[in-house]
């Protein structure tokens, strides 16, 4: 019998080291052919203290707290550029990323059979991302740590980065992914002018969302244009162009794929670097075979509108307005795929609908939009009607997680990003026809200070002292070692999340009946999703049943 056994496990470990040499054969990449890799010596010089320069290329840390990147050229020179000039938040930010992975998953085996997983999942991603971004990928490659070569070479592992943001959907019921983005023209802007805002939560801890770049490009193909971004990432989030047309991506519900195909973020760089118009950005949305459903919201100086372009694995809808304003949270609301089950789905369960109808009352009360009004709907922290849903609740506009918040006025080709921490530090605005001209001698700051938006007030309360507590406890890969349930209850008392955190710290210890009555009470508050409501019920059965 035991030598059965110690077969069984013999021939199951060979199975196991095979499924992992094929994962790791199928999901190899091979770099660019082609690319002379001569102008890699190139090294970077500081002709003034603080101002970083590559040949016309350009890098400097301005005192709002964000970095300011130029680039030009063909794509590897760009990615090369880009990687030299950052490396120190190149390799910083994938030590964040791996940081929060272990985090998530502590376990050594199970991130390793992660990490094969994903390489396999991703064995095909070469093939759908076009030969211009991986080129660039490549340069930007160059400048990546060696210390993380066990998980890939850099190319393979920048690569698969940008396919983060489509594998965070399946995270979307841990609050990690829920942005927010509306635009107004004609009679419902102040001046009758197209403004566009956006909140982009995308959450994968503190560190993460530390170093924004504010990158301007000038390619040798292709429009100039801006885009917030971090260290390593070549693809989309928000961006505008030099023709006045502006990107920003929401997440929809997605089945679970079966492989990758192209990253959401470079589906919006592709838009953002080739199209001047709505039509041109859904052309390009079109060819592109996606594995995740996404918002694409398009400002349009040309056109003088915004519509957002809704597309899935299986089809593409464009929805428009009429009325002088479009919002986009997380569902679909088109024709074609709004009405499919998923998404209908998703719209009893979510907190989308919830805060799409939030922006539609303020947008209401509103009699003309403005950028700063923007800034204050997209910073505002209450309820439908509002009502005091507890902080950081995902049915609000601002759920104090936003990687950034941005405001565009494509026709002006002006845009407003906002500073730490979250959307409540200052906005400060850039000229993008200035910047994409400029050619920095002095270390001097290039935004346009006669138009910040200065700071939240939220900032300087006592609320906000408190809510920083409460944020150490706040998401499923924070350490809960010390979590005291009445502190969480008092730093956050309307939040029906504060009520789940102490249940679970009673359940834990088999404090049945107060765990039980801690999860009743988080029910009577503004919980924001279904899963979420489920869960606390199933907890009271729980509790009900061991106190029988």
């Amino acid at each position: 019998m035991l030598r059965m056994i110690l077969w069984i496990l013999g021939v199951l470990t060979v199975i196991i080291v095979l499924v992992m040499i094929y994962a790791r054969a199928v999901s190899s990449v091979s770099p660019p052919e082609g690319i002379s890799l001569a102008d890699t010596a190139a090294q970077v010089k500081e002709p003034v203290p603080g101002l970083q320069r590559l040949g016309k290329n350009w890098f400097r840390h301005s005192e709002s707290g964000l970095y300011e990147l130029y680039v030009e050229g063909d794509a590897f020179e760009r990615g090369l550029a880009n990687g030299k000039l950052t490396r120190e938040l190149v390799q910083f930010q994938e030590e964040a990323f791996t940081s929060q992975i272990k985090r998530l998953v502590p376990n050594e085996f199970y991130r390793s059979t992660l990490k094969y997983f994903i390489g396999w999942f991703n064995r095909d991603l070469p093939n759908f991302v076009i030969d211009e971004y991986k080129d660039e990928i490549y340069g930007v490659s160059q400048s990546a740590s060696h210390a993380f070569d066990d998980i890939g070479t850099p190319y393979e592992r920048i690569l698969n980065y940008h396919a983060a943001h489509d594998i965070g959907h399946a995270l979307q019921n841990m609050s990690l992914v829920g942005c927010t983005s509306f635009a107004t023209w004609n009679e419902r802007s102040q001046d009758s002018t197209l403004i566009v805002g956006r909140n982009f939560d995308f959450y994968v801890g503190d560190d993460f969302a530390r170093d924004k770049i504010i990158a301007f490009y000038k390619p040798t193909e292709g429009f100039g244009f801006m885009m917030v971004t971090f260290g390593g990432m070549t693809g989309v989030v928000s961006g505008m162009n030099d023709q006045g047309l502006t990107v920003t991506i929401n997440a929809a519900k997605s089945d679970i794929p079966s492989a990758s195909a192209t990253p959401v973020s470079l589906v919006a760089r592709e838009i953002l670097q080739y199209a001047s118009t709505i039509k041109e950005a859904y052309a390009i949305a079109e060819k592109r075979q996606m594995f995740v459903a996404e918002s694409f919201l398009i400002g349009s100086a040309k056109d003088r509108k915004a519509a957002v372009i809704e597309k899935s694995i299986e089809g593409i809808d464009l929805v428009e307005s009429d009325f002088g304003q479009i919002i986009s949270t997380n569902h679909f609301r088109g024709t074609k795929l709004g009405g499919t089950d998923l998404n209908q789905e998703h719209i009893k369960t979510s907190a989308s609908p919830y805060r799409y109808a939030r922006v539609a009352e303020l947008l209401a009360e509103v009699d003309k939009n403005s950028v700063q009004k923007t800034a204050e709907i997209l910073r505002n922290q209450k309820g439908l009607e509002n009502a005091d849903i507890g902080m950081g609740n995902e049915k609000l506009i601002n759920q104090l997680v936003a990687h950034h918040a941005i405001i565009f006025e494509p026709e002006k080709r002006l845009v407003w990003i906002s500073t730490a921490p979250w959307q409540l530090g200052k906005f400060v605005c850039y000229d993008l026809t200035k910047v994409l001209s400029l050619q920095p001698t002095t270390n001097d700051e290039i935004y346009e200070s006669g138009r910040t938006i200065p700071a939240d007030d939220f900032l300087k309360t006592p609320e906000y002292q408190t809510y920083l507590k409460f944020h150490a406890y706040r998401f499923p890969f924070a350490s809960r070692a010390n979590l005291n349930p009445d502190s969480i209850v008092a730093w956050n008392p309307k939040s029906y999340h504060s009520y789940m955190l102490a249940g679970d710290y009673y359940l834990a210890r088999k404090e049945w009946a107060k765990a039980a009555d801690t999860y009743s009470v988080g029910l009577k508050q503004e919980v924001a999703t279904v899963q979420e409501r489920e869960y606390m019920e199933r907890q009271i059965a729980v509790c009900k049943e061991e106190m029988q």
